[in-house]
């Protein structure tokens, strides 16, 4: 082949792959090209809303366009996340959502399910906290950890335990718990972890698992005390507070996760560049610390991370719904 058809074959090769990775650059460029909607499908006040601001109030400077909040509960999470999986897919839409988000398909009706298809229509972008689930006590019921409760439990046969619902991750934890230890604990859903919260301090119910973004300030102030993390290690936000493992209870390991979302189809570039700020954002001191004050671990990551975690839980709660006998109202 001649020099001269070489060079005019690279050219033209040239040409092509700079025209098809021009809208991407292109895209990289401009994006956002106007307000950011972050949308909470759990009511104002909650740890979901809390890490939402946080992140809103320091991606907004960032990325140079406004960027707001918006709650819309219902349906497990799912009438959120519908929301944002017919929003246009150009990353200006987002879900922050906690991992009810993997549980609710397995628990709820069809109808509910009907709304969005949360593996096909939402994809990852960043997981930014960690919320650990923690078994904590009304402290008139005289226990501090699990050998006690369970020397309780022996001679006390009305013991009931509170959640935030029917198919909540909480839910699951308290029925691993009782399939662990034989006891015989009554469930008491409420429709929210603010009226959960309240149950326990009043005494309605004995006994409570929650996320410790809803109980931490209850729990350093002595109004409810903690008798095990129901995690696979300690938090670093109860460090003196042992796991249910290390006292002997098995099995009852609940991870809870927040997770950033978007339409599926939004470009990889918008994904990038949302994913490299925020995970900017979590690692200024006094997002940290807001987020520790909210009973919330600091994660961060790649996409590919909350895709795993979106994965696993999807298969095991799928599992543990049906061997629970779990479902929402």
């Amino acid at each position: 082949m001649k020099q001269a058809q070489k060079r005019a074959l690279l050219a033209t090769a040239l040409g092509a792959c700079t025209a098809l990775a021009w809208p991407s650059m292109a895209l990289a460029q401009s994006f956002p090209s106007k307000t950011i909607t972050i949308v909470v499908p759990f009511p104002a006040g909650g740890g979901p809303d809390v890490a939402a601001r946080v992140l809103a109030e320091k991606l907004a400077p960032r990325l140079g366009q406004a960027v707001v909040v918006e709650n819309k509960p219902g349906a497990g999470a799912l009438l959120g996340a519908g929301t944002v999986a017919r929003a246009a897919a150009d990353g200006h839409t987002l879900l922050l959502t906690p991992n009810t988000l993997a549980i609710s398909p397995h628990v709820l009706s069809a109808s509910a399910n009907s709304n969005v298809n949360v593996q096909k229509d939402l994809v990852p972008v960043i997981a930014p906290a960690t919320t650990p689930l923690a078994l904590v006590a009304n402290p008139q019921l005289g226990v501090k950890n699990l050998a006690e409760l369970s020397a309780l439990a022996r001679t006390k046969t009305d013991l009931t335990y509170g959640s935030p619902g029917n198919g909540s991750p909480m839910h699951f934890a308290g029925e691993m718990f009782k399939k662990s230890t034989g006891q015989a604990l009554l469930h008491v859903p409420y429709r929210g972890v603010a009226p959960s919260l309240n149950a326990a301090l009043g005494g309605e119910v004995q006994l409570l698992f929650v996320a410790l973004g809803g109980a931490l300030p209850q729990i350093k102030a002595g109004k409810l005390v903690p008798l095990a993390v129901v995690e696979h290690s300690r938090s670093s936000l109860l460090p003196d507070v042992p796991t249910a493992s290390e006292q002997g209870v098995k099995d009852v390991e609940v991870a809870a996760w927040y997770g950033v979302f978007a339409p599926t189809g939004t470009p990889a570039a918008a994904i990038n560049r949302l994913n490299q700020e925020i995970n900017a954002a979590l690692k200024l001191p006094d997002v940290r610390e807001r987020f520790n004050g909210a009973g919330l671990e600091v994660l961060g990551g790649t996409p590919s991370r909350l895709a795993d975690f979106m994965k696993a839980d999807n298969q095991r709660y799928g599992s543990l719904a049906r061997e629970l006998r779990i479902r929402a109202d």
